[in-house]
């Protein structure tokens, strides 16, 4: 598992820690659709969801799926919520 804070990359203040890109792999995840895969992770983080992150980018692979894709990056987009702080 990987936890990225991307905060920085957002109308945030300095230090905030309310943007994370997480990527799981993991064999719990084999025969469920993404959809599943995502709703497990939420629940599992419901409590730090309900306060103070704000956004949440998941990735999550089979182990032969990370296999396939980890050499592809996981490129996360821009700030689309207002003006990116210097």
């Amino acid at each position: 598992m990987q936890v990225i804070n991307e905060s920085h990359r957002h109308n945030v203040p300095a230090g905030s820690e309310s943007h994370f890109k997480v990527v799981i792999v993991s064999d719990l995840f084999n025969d469920k659709r993404s959809v599943s895969r995502h709703r497990d992770v939420y629940q599992t983080l419901s409590h730090e969801l309900d306060n103070g992150v704000h956004a949440l980018a998941l990735h999550t692979f089979t182990l032969s799926e990370w296999d396939e894709q980890q050499d592809k990056a996981l490129h996360s987009p821009g700030c689309r919520g207002g003006s990116q702080q210097d």
